[in-house]
């Protein structure tokens, strides 16, 4: 009887802990960002699914498509991409209607920054994204941040490591708020933040199996995170949505919450009605992800950079969530 009363405790206890559904809501203006390989990865999805994304913020990415499924070129970061050659692959899927239109991206704002300093995913590859993107969007409606002498990391004016390291939580203090930049070139004039003001919202967990099925199995975390800040508890009607994006080893896994709470987006989002969505990548060990990159160059799906790709359905369906109210 003890024996069938404790197991009946500890199976309450896991479903009390069970992550909640992701909220019904109607944000609208989706754009993305994201680091390393979550900037390679907000570049896939951007291009994938333009029509539903007004722009993009690239902090130490590369090109779409760069990798061509090729974990070797993956690893070496895409230097000296054929961007021209991108460039007409990328028109051929969308003609082939793989990827949304093409002439969506025009009216996308794009915010790209490289670290001098990068050893990772060098400026040339960052510059190769930029010549990419003149290919499809206007110049006057992008932006491109490279004289700032930082490592590779999310650049942030309050919080992290010394703006030249390489070494966890890859969020470094450079004196430079590249959320607050990025999101104020998409959007335009936004309303000041609350400089070191405690956050407003919250941040909640959710269950992303709800998205993909069995996602450690294709290199998705169980759980992923929104953050909901005031004016968006009910419903989300007049907010906007932006999709943050991890790097290699910030997920949740390894780091718990402190890329959504540190990256720098919130402190925006709370004076901005921003709901900042979050997903979650998972580490795949020994191989093919062993520090829970996004699939940018295909370790799960073929198709990683297409609107039937995997992570990005994931993704787009809790976008979808977050922005049709059902």
């Amino acid at each position: 009887m003890l024996a069938l009363a404790g197991a009946l405790a500890t199976a309450a206890t896991a479903a009390a802990a069970a992550p909640a559904p992701l909220p019904a809501m109607k944000a609208q203006q989706v754009s993305i960002s994201g680091l390393s390989s979550g900037g390679y990865m907000a570049v896939q999805y951007q291009v994938a699914y333009s029509a539903s994304v007004v722009g993009a913020g690239i902090i130490a990415g590369g090109t779409y498509y760069c990798a061509r499924g090729s974990m070797l070129t993956a690893v070496g970061g895409c230097k000296g991409s054929d961007t021209a050659e991108l460039a007409a692959l990328t028109r051929k899927r969308a003609e082939a209607g793989q990827i949304d239109p093409v002439a969506k991206l025009a009216a996308h704002r794009v915010w790209l920054f490289s670290g001098t300093l990068d050893p990772l995913v060098p400026p040339a590859t960052v510059a190769d994204l930029a010549r990419y993107y003149a290919a499809f969007v206007p110049a006057a409606q992008l932006q491109f941040k490279n004289d700032l002498a930082a490592g590779h990391a999310m650049p942030t004016d309050s919080y992290g490591n010394k703006c030249d390291a390489l070494a966890p939580p890859f969020i470094s203090n450079c004196g430079y708020d590249a959320a607050g930049q990025l999101l104020q070139w998409i959007y335009g004039p936004l309303q000041a933040r609350h400089a070191n003001a405690a956050a407003a919202g919250k941040l909640l967990e959710f269950d992303q199996s709800e998205f993909l099925a069995a996602p450690t199995t294709h290199g998705m975390a169980d759980t992923g995170y929104v953050y909901i800040p005031p004016g968006c508890e009910a419903g989300g009607a007049g907010c906007k949505l932006h999709i943050a994006l991890h790097g290699c080893v910030q997920d949740i896994g390894t780091l718990k919450d402190t890329y959504a709470r540190n990256a720098g987006y919130n402190a925006w989002a709370d004076s901005n009605r921003i709901v900042v969505l979050y997903p979650q990548a998972a580490a795949i060990t020994p191989m093919p992800n062993p520090k829970a990159c996004w699939d940018w160059w295909g370790y799960d799906d073929p198709d990683y950079s297409l609107k039937n790709g995997r992570q990005l359905r994931a993704i787009k369906r809790m976008a979808d969530r977050l922005t049709s109210g059902s």
